[in-house]
């Protein structure tokens, strides 16, 4: 019965091209389904074609999957490279009563997530020269611990600063499915999240995508999470 169910749940649309077996079709894209139905968290594309045989066309399966589920009240959506369920925007409202309000975030920490979010991967230092004041470590903490915020690497400049960036939940969060999805200049203005009369030449940075590391960032080690103080510390017991 769960097999028919899913059946009648997907539909077939002739974008799989001449030649594709609709069985065959049929059964990647329950796979997808089961994958991302499984997972607590959104899965990456690149998860899901690890697990998926060989030849499998994720993007398809996906749109198929996804137009399948769309005007449901559970839709797929995409958030960056990665995918999930998620209750429909338009249901929202069912799930008030069982939210819990977490403490709000400062003025502070809310002005630096922008400046990530904007500007990465960006350091702590750039982070205050464009905020004009020091940052202290515990914004940042703050907002790892959100979940919004990560560690991306290491800059290649003398001292090797940590590189920050924003994660997959916080796309999730804010309900966009990608950073360019971010407002632009003209929509942050009509928000009144802008002052009226900006400086010349006044622009709102694109942000940086992808997850993939920049040519000016090296990985973060093991060595560099003891260091940071995200992993417990190695090597002997103390006896020579």
């Amino acid at each position: 019965m769960a097999e028919n169910q899913t059946a009648n749940v997907v539909s077939f649309s002739s974008a799989g091209g001449e030649g594709r077996n609709a069985r065959d079709l049929r059964e990647q894209i329950r796979m997808i389904e089961a994958l991302l139905f499984a997972s607590a968290e959104p899965v990456s594309e690149k998860t899901l074609a690890d697990r998926m045989p060989d030849g499998a066309d994720i993007r398809l399966l996906l749109q198929e999957l996804q137009q399948a589920y769309s005007g449901r009240g559970v839709n797929l959506v995409k958030l960056g490279d990665h995918w999930a369920f998620r209750t429909a925007d338009d249901l929202g409202f069912l799930l008030q009563k069982e939210a819990v309000e977490v403490k709000k975030l400062s003025r502070a920490a809310l002005e630096v997530l922008a400046i990530i979010a904007y500007h990465q991967p960006v350091t702590r230092a750039e982070v205050e020269e464009i905020r004009g004041v020091a940052t202290s470590k515990g914004t940042l903490d703050v907002l790892m611990e959100t979940g919004w915020v990560k560690m991306r690497g290491r800059r290649k400049t003398p001292g090797r600063p940590v590189t920050y960036g924003t994660t997959t939940e916080f796309l999730d969060h804010f309900g966009i499915s990608e950073l360019r999805d971010l407002p632009g200049l003209e929509e942050l203005k009509g928000a009144g999240l802008l002052q009226s009369q900006l400086p010349a030449h006044f622009q709102v940075p694109v942000p940086v995508d992808s997850d993939e590391l920049t040519e000016d960032e090296d990985p973060l080690t093991d060595t560099d999470f003891e260091e940071l103080g995200l992993l417990p510390p190695t090597g002997g017991d103390g006896d020579d």
